[in-house]
């Protein structure tokens, strides 16, 4: 723990609490001992199933005399369950991974069963719900061809005007209905409008998992991948901690602490690796090094760290949506927080660039598309008038 830095953490319960002592340490096997017995335990697995770290608790605890039974069995059916899943991903990441090679795609795989490979050592100790994969957005068209040759079929969910979901939107979403697989492939690992590492560059810096398969499978460059965690935990609230236990297993590999800290400079995340170390080294008890520590000594840092807590605490999904209205505001706020004053600029002005809704509000022939720039701010007060109204 930072000893300079301070997040208040005594709101917690004493069953989140516990959660964290078994996930701050991945040497120690052994069951922590203590008060244990006189916690909620239906809470407790409430929890590990909610920051998906179920695999790694039932791991540590599948031995320990003072967990009622049915709570080992219920953990121990999750742990299978998952098992399974992730065996299911990997044989299809294989699939995938000799499509793209005889297809001539460069591909980065994301997260899922590599992730779990790479930092937990196997696959069984990480959760999963889908597959991630980065390719250069020229490549989109070619993938997406073959994916639905595979049998998958595509999310038609973006709307766009102007070409504006390459920028707004950052992943293709695809669903193989009779592998109840789903597909995430991404031309960005964050939305836009901020800037982030092209796809070259990553591609030039990228890694080989060690994920087994018969094909070669590319991870992100262990300094890339620590840049895309961080701001993939934080624009998500760090609402689930198995992304802060990523984090954790990260930062003890070999870093290359001079090329994170100019990726981070040159992308605007100083703060937000800021944040994410001191809430590794409070809740997790990450030991940090002085190249590390010096992003935590931040005013910033800690008070976004603080702020992340409203998530942790919480059994807050941001993927249900609507969300209820006093957590979407408080993400909203967070996000906006979350950005540099160059990035804040930008999305700012992102709003002066037309929307898909304001196609509906007044639509035109895509030739003259390019009108919606001036009617901006007339159509968005054109909408708010009758959102008022009608309210």
């Amino acid at each position: 723990m930072n000893d300079e830095t301070a997040i208040v953490t005594s709101s917690m319960s004493n069953e989140l609490k516990f959660l964290l002592k078994c996930l701050s340490d991945e040497k120690n096997n052994q069951a922590p001992q203590g008060n244990e017995p006189s916690l909620d335990w239906n809470l407790f697995l409430k929890l590990a199933r909610h920051h998906r770290v179920y695999p790694l608790i039932y791991t540590k605890l599948k031995s320990a005399s003072y967990i009622p039974a049915p709570i080992i069995q219920s953990m121990f059916y999750d742990y299978q369950k998952n098992t399974f899943k992730m065996l299911k991903l990997t044989g299809e990441i294989e699939k995938i991974s000799r499509m793209v090679v005889e297809n001539d795609i460069s591909t980065i795989f994301l997260k899922g069963p590599i992730l779990a490979a790479d930092l937990y050592g196997e696959i069984s100790q990480r959760t999963s719900s889908d597959i991630d994969i980065l390719v250069d957005i020229d490549d989109l068209e070619k993938i997406e061809g073959l994916l639905i040759h595979m049998g998958y079929a595509k999310d038609e969910y973006i709307e766009t005007v102007l070409n504006d979901w390459k920028w707004r939107h950052h992943h293709l979403v695809f669903f193989h209905p009779e592998n109840q697989v789903k597909l995430e492939i991404h031309w960005r690992l964050n939305p836009g409008p901020a800037k982030e590492p092209p796809f070259s560059e990553l591609w030039q810096r990228k890694q080989v998992s060690s994920l087994t398969t018969s094909y070669p499978i590319y991870g992100l460059g262990n300094e890339d991948l620590f840049l895309f965690l961080i701001s993939h935990g934080a624009r998500h609230g760090w609402s689930r901690l198995r992304w802060l236990v990523d984090i954790d297993r990260l930062y003890k590999k070999d870093l290359d602490w001079d090329r994170i800290n100019t990726l981070l400079q040159k992308y605007q995340f100083m703060h937000v690796a800021g944040q994410t170390l001191v809430l590794s080294s409070h809740l997790l008890h990450t030991p940090l090094q002085d190249a590390a520590k010096q992003l935590t000594l931040h005013a910033r840092s800690n008070r976004l760290a603080q702020e992340a807590l409203f998530y942790i605490q919480q059994f807050i999904n941001l993927h249900d949506e609507p969300l209820p209205k006093d957590i979407a505001q408080y993400h909203k706020k967070h996000l906006f927080a979350l950005m540099s004053f160059k990035n804040k600029v930008l999305f700012i002005l992102s709003f002066l660039h037309p929307y898909f809704e304001d196609t509906k509000t007044l639509p035109l022939p895509q030739r003259l598309h390019f009108l919606y720039f001036p009617l901006r701010p007339f159509l968005w007060f054109w909408r708010k008038t009758r959102i008022q109204e009608m309210s």
